[in-house]
């Protein structure tokens, strides 16, 4: 067994130490498990979707998420697996990536995914201290010689009222928020948590503003070949967004583009998919142009916005995504969701509708030397996002820059 942490974890930044709050009501039988790397994903298909639904899991290392990641990318993966007494009790599904100074184990998906957990089982909940650095001398031996360093980005300490486990793991607080809104049992209620009665202003106002030109119809892709449409479009309203900005293009990316478009064909499970398209189409005076489109995902009752365009040429006045979010909410309440989230960063929109924000951590474990340079300069890096993030006029000229530098 590795030693217990010492000053190098404590002096990073930001760095997060177990507190009473997880507490361990019972003791984990470390003993008995057992970590592996599986060779497929396809041989632990059953075990990842029977953990995929726990409603501590993100949706974002859910099997068809993953898939279609694995696919999209040349990255090596690896499938970490714990075993108790024979029963799967934790999958870490990372792919490899190389930074400046080596290599990185972190989970598929990279910045378009929100919230990370891993997959837990129920029985994979109360570890302590000694259990914790007991798993992680564990995982240093699985990865060594594959990485360097073991990052698992943007994972809550407490998700859905359930501590991660692996909190005692060096955690360096991620430079973005997400946030989310509580959807109670009716929309009404729901719209109650933020001003309803201005919502509800608005709301008739953007109605009115669209009814002036023709009217509109909300859409809701109902097969692959209407998904797929959708997102082509989204690609072009999002690159001209951008340009408008003076952005870099983060969907811009073949291997992005695949990924997506992959998500496009996999089937909706009731209400559970990986990508479903949302739209406004326009009637009247842009018969049949679509304003506005999202793409959300959902697991359980949990909700991801993914993203979201508009077309600036089309009727901008009535505010068509603020709109699509109305919609989109209110079919959520509809559906039995109990949670909608806005995603990763911080935007005005998002506090507008949103009640809860939540803070993420990277949890970090240095297989190598490299590794734990690597964590210094994460700490560092991350402590320079902050700064920069807060003068704005140093934060758009950056980004300005680097959509200058992106390829064309």
């Amino acid at each position: 067994m590795d030693k217990p942490q010492t000053d190098f974890e404590t002096v990073l930044a930001s760095v997060t130490a177990p507190t009473d709050a997880f507490a361990a009501p019972k003791s984990f039988p470390v003993d008995r498990l057992r970590l592996d790397l599986a060779e497929r994903m396809d041989l632990m298909e059953q075990d990842w979707r029977r953990l995929e639904v726990l409603p501590q899991n993100a949706l974002h290392q859910s099997y068809d998420w993953c898939d279609a990641w694995y696919k999209a990318h040349d990255n090596p993966a690896l499938l970490v697996r714990g075993r108790l007494d024979g029963r799967t009790v934790l999958i870490l599904p990372l792919e490899v990536v190389r930074e400046t100074l080596g290599l990185v184990a972190r989970f598929p998906g990279g910045r378009f995914n929100n919230i990370n957990s891993g997959l837990l089982d129920d029985d994979f909940r109360y570890l302590d201290g000694e259990a914790v650095q007991a798993i992680a001398a564990r995982l240093r031996r699985l990865l060594k010689g594959r990485v360097d360093l073991l990052a698992l980005e943007t994972v809550p300490l407490i998700w859905r009222d359930i501590a991660h486990p692996l909190t005692g793991l060096a955690a360096i607080e991620n430079a973005n928020r997400t946030f989310q809104l509580p959807l109670l049992q009716s929309f009404e209620q729901t719209l109650a948590q933020i001003h309803a009665k201005r919502r509800r202003k608005k709301f008739r106002v953007q109605e009115r503003r669209l009814a002036e030109k023709g009217g509109y119809e909300y859409v809701v892709a109902g097969n692959e070949s209407e998904r797929r449409a959708l997102l082509e479009l989204f690609f072009e309203q999002k690159a001209a967004r951008f340009r408008l900005q003076g952005l870099p293009d983060v969907f811009q990316a073949p291997r992005t583009k695949t990924f997506f478009r992959l998500l496009t064909q996999v089937a909706t499970r009731r209400h559970d998919t990986p990508l479903e398209l949302h739209a406004i189409r326009l009637k009247g005076d842009f018969e049949g142009q679509i304003a506005a489109i999202s793409g959300l995902s959902r697991m359980g009752d949990h909700v991801i916005c993914q993203f979201g365009s508009i077309d600036d040429t089309l009727a901008p006045e009535a505010s068509p995504g603020e709109l699509l979010f109305w919609l989109m909410i209110e079919r959520a309440c509809r559906n039995g969701a109990a949670l909608f989230d806005f995603g990763v960063g911080d935007q005005p929109y998002k506090r507008s509708w949103c009640t809860v924000e939540t803070v993420t951590h990277d949890l970090l474990l240095p297989i190598t030397a490299k590794g734990r340079a690597m964590i210094w300069m994460r700490a560092a890096s991350i402590r320079a996002k902050r700064a920069i993030k807060r003068n704005d006029a140093l934060y758009t000229w950056l980004q300005h820059l680097r959509a200058r530098r992106q390829p064309a």
